[in-house]
Parts: structure tokens; C-alpha cells; sequence
């Protein structure tokens, strides 16, 4: 079988028990130091990636995607935008909602935000429904001033099911003694849970015409439409299409005064939007630094590359007495620091592999040996540590390794090409 003259040379080179043992220590340290990087990096991104999709799932699952109101505040006509905004093809799911913040009055008081939904659609775009801890949303039945409280936000209250609670809204109406705000008493019916602490301590959710009620709002209206949408990464510009839709079709209909409707959109982002990018920015950090482990290592290469070079003088020398050109002595030497960092990348990756896919299971066995609590439950809503391997990380943190092994392998090998096989030979 053909092997090229370098290859042949930088494989052997790679085999062969050297005189000077200091240089196979450090080939040896430089593979363990860029297969420890890749593992570290490939392990502790993927966590970071579990962190991010457990807080996405749990903040999304009680928040639309996106939000459209009409400027007003009131929609009469919700069905109709609801229809037409599940035609979208990006959109999955529409629910008619109104929402407020609130003061709530039970053996404890606490400020809220009072959703009022349908139950028939708000399983379209939340999750609330399988969150739930006692009661289900059917029984928010209209006329009967029921109310679902988060678990956090009814211990805050000292409520449990079957008591009741007030809700005073920041709104005014008239009365014969003056003016005083909208209240109006609430039966506990169910709580949910999501893990997240603004779900579930500033959050309850009452029937949309009981909602309408307490706040003066038309019978039959609401306050906007949620969204759930295929790519939530595209809840801005999904959004704004609809309501631009939403627009022209008011425009084409027409109005009493002949004055076109318009919408307000919000997204994801405007309301939770600072928490995930401190994650991703939280991710870029950590990356950099890992990142230094691999570097350290690669450096650790070129160490070894220029002892090695200082110790083959002569047969670099010989090589280009019989005629070897410079860049094969080059590739000579890039090939040996390659090999070291391709093996070192390899065991890193298949390190990092099995140590993010069994994160969970080896986290409670140091747990157990050490007897402590890495996530204990009284202070962290996520118990567990979460992993999410994804494949292009793996792809992009090998290719940086082998990437920097490479970087690394070109000083010593410029150095060797440019060996004078006389000088190298006249002290032989």
C-alpha cells in the first residue's frame, strides 16, 4: 500500500520510543489536555443547552409566543381574528385572553397579573392544562367567579381550594359615595405549577367574561389573541405580518367613522426576552473560557514540535541532503502534531458524548459520594441536571481543536524546513 513519504516519516515519528522521554511526557500531556478541553466544553455547553430549553419550556409554557391587541384594548370579534389567524401557516395555535395586573385579598394580600381565558382555547397555546396540581381548567365555568391560582402565589395568599379571594382591580367606577376600584370576590378552583417563579407566584387565571366583568369590558370581547407559532425565534415578524393582515382587512370592511383599526404586537422577548440572552451570553462566556483549556494544550504541541525538531536535526538534514524539499519536511512535522491532536480531539469528543447523555446519572452518584446537594429543593426550582447534546456543537468545538492543532504544528515545522543540513551535520 502507497503512504507518502511524509506521512510515513510523521506516523513513525509519532510511534517511535524517543531517547528524551521529557518530549513523550509532554506529547502525552498535550493529548490529555486537548481530550480534557473537548470534554469539558462538549459537557458543559450541552448543560448550559439543557438549562436554556428546561427555562424555555417553563417560561413558554404559561406566556404566549406572541400577543396582538387592538389598540383600544377591546376585541369584539375574536373568533373571526382567531380563524383567521390559524390559517397562517406559521402559526400552530390562537386564544382570546385578557389580562391586568391586580391586587388579590386572601388571608394574605399580594399584587398579581389576572389572565382571563377560554378554556375551550388556551390549550392551544400554553401548557397550563398539564401543569396543573388540583383542578383543571374546565372549572373555570363563566357566571361562577372561579379562579386558578400558581402554587406559589396561593401560598404567598395562605389560600387552598374552595377559599375565597378577592380581586381589586386598578380601575375606578362611580358610586353614590364616590369613587372606588373594581372588586369583586373569587373561589379558589385549582393551582398549576410550572418550576418558574414569575408563573408561578404572580399569576392567576379566571374565566375571560368573568374577567370581562370585573373590568367593565363589552360582554363577548376580549383583550387580544395569543399565539403559539411554529418557530418562536419568528414571533416579531409572524406577528406583525398577522397584524398587518388584521389592518388591511379592518380597512377593506370599514367603519362607522371610516377609521381603520390598528393593532399592538408584542413577542416573547419583551416580556422574558433579557433572561435568555443573559443564558446565551452566559454560554459565549463559558465557551471562551474552556476554550483556553484546548489553547493551553495546543501550545503544549508546539513545545513538543520544537524539542522534537531540535532533536531530529540530523535526519532533517539527511532528508535534504537526498533531495526533500522544504515543504515535505514542513508536512513531516504537521502530520505529528496533527496526529497527537486528532487523537486528543477523538477522545475528547467521545468523553464529552457519553459524559453529556449521562450527566444525570453521574451527578447524584457524586452527590451520594460526597454527601451533598448540587440543586437542593428548596432554593432551585430545577432539582436535576439538565443536558441537551446537540450535533453541530460537537462538530464545531472538534473542529476548533483540530483547527488550533494545526495552528499549532506551523511554527516548528517552518523552523525545520529551514534547517541547513550543513551546520546540522557538521557537529555529527
Amino acid at each position: 500500500m502507497y503512504t507518502p513519504l511524509e506521512a510515513f516519516i510523521g506516523l513513525r515519528y509519532v510511534r517511535a520510543k524517543r531517547r528524551n522521554h521529557f518530549i513523550s511526557f509532554i506529547s502525552l500531556i498535550s493529548m490529555l489536555g486537548i481530550a480534557l478541553g473537548v470534554t469539558t466544553l462538549i459537557t458543559v455547553i450541552s448543560v448550559m443547552n439543557g438549562f436554556e430549553k428546561e427555562l424555555r419550556a417553563r417560561i413558554l409554557g404559561a406566556i404566549a409566543h406572541a400577543t396582538i391587541q387592538p389598540a383600544d384594548g377591546s376585541l369584539s370579534e375574536w373568533r373571526e381574528v382567531i380563524e383567521l389567524v390559524e390559517r397562517h401557516p406559521e402559526v400552530n395555535g390562537a386564544a382570546p385572553y385578557i389580562e391586568e395586573g391586580v391586587w388579590l385579598q386572601g388571608q394574605e394580600s399580594s399584587g398579581a397579573f389576572i389572565r382571563g381565558i377560554d378554556p375551550e382555547f388556551e390549550p392551544r397555546v400554553s401548557e397550563i392544562q398539564e401543569k396543573m396540581l388540583s383542578g383543571e381548567l374546565a372549572d373555570l365555568i363563566p357566571g361562577e367567579y372561579g379562579i386558578i391560582l400558581g402554587i406559589g402565589l396561593a401560598s404567598r395568599l395562605r389560600v387552598g381550594l374552595g377559599d375565597r379571594v378577592t380581586v381589586i382591580a386598578p380601575r375606578l367606577k362611580a358610586t353614590p359615595v364616590g369613587a372606588s376600584p373594581l372588586m369583586r370576590r373569587f373561589t379558589v378552583v385549582g393551582a398549576f405549577e410550572f418550576g418558574e417563579f414569575e408563573n408561578d407566584s404572580a399569576l392567576a387565571l379566571i374565566h375571560m367574561e368573568d374577567a370581562a366583568r370585573l373590568l367593565r369590558i363589552p360582554p363577548g370581547s376580549s383583550g387580544g389573541v395569543r399565539l403559539h407559532l411554529q418557530d418562536m425565534y419568528r414571533a416579531w415578524a409572524v406577528a406583525r405580518d398577522i397584524s398587518g393582515e388584521l389592518t388591511r382587512r379592518d380597512q377593506a370592511l370599514g367603519s362607522a367613522d371610516d377609521s381603520p383599526s390598528y393593532y399592538v404586537v408584542r413577542d416573547w422577548t419583551q416580556e422574558r426576552g433579557n433572561l435568555f440572552q443573559a443564558v446565551r451570553t452566559e454560554k459565549t462566556v463559558m465557551w471562551v473560557i474552556l476554550s483556553l483549556i484546548i489553547a493551553v494544550a495546543a501550545f503544549n504541541i508546539i513545545s513538543m514540535l520544537v524539542m522534537v525538531v531540535t532533536d531530529k536535526q540530523s535526519d532533517i538534514a539527511i532528508l535534504k541532503t537526498m533531495g526533500a524539499r522544504p515543504g515535505t519536511v514542513m508536512r513531516v512535522f504537521v502530520i505529528q502534531g496533527m496526529v497527537i491532536g486528532f487523537i486528543g480531539t477523538v477522545l475528547g469528543v467521545a468523553g464529552g458524548i457519553l459524559l453529556a447523555l449521562n450527566i444525570g446519572a453521574v451527578v447524584p452518584f457524586l452527590e451520594s459520594f460526597f454527601g451533598f446537594s448540587l440543586f437542593p429543593s428548596d432554593i432551585y426550582y430545577i432539582t436535576e441536571l439538565p443536558s441537551d447534546l446537540r450535533t453541530a456543537d460537537v462538530i464545531k468545538f472538534a473542529l476548533m481543536s483540530l483547527g488550533m492543532s494545526l495552528l499549532s504544528t506551523i511554527y516548528p515545522s517552518w523552523r525545520a524546513a529551514r534547517t541547513h543540513p550543513a551546520e546540522a551535520l557538521s557537529y555529527e
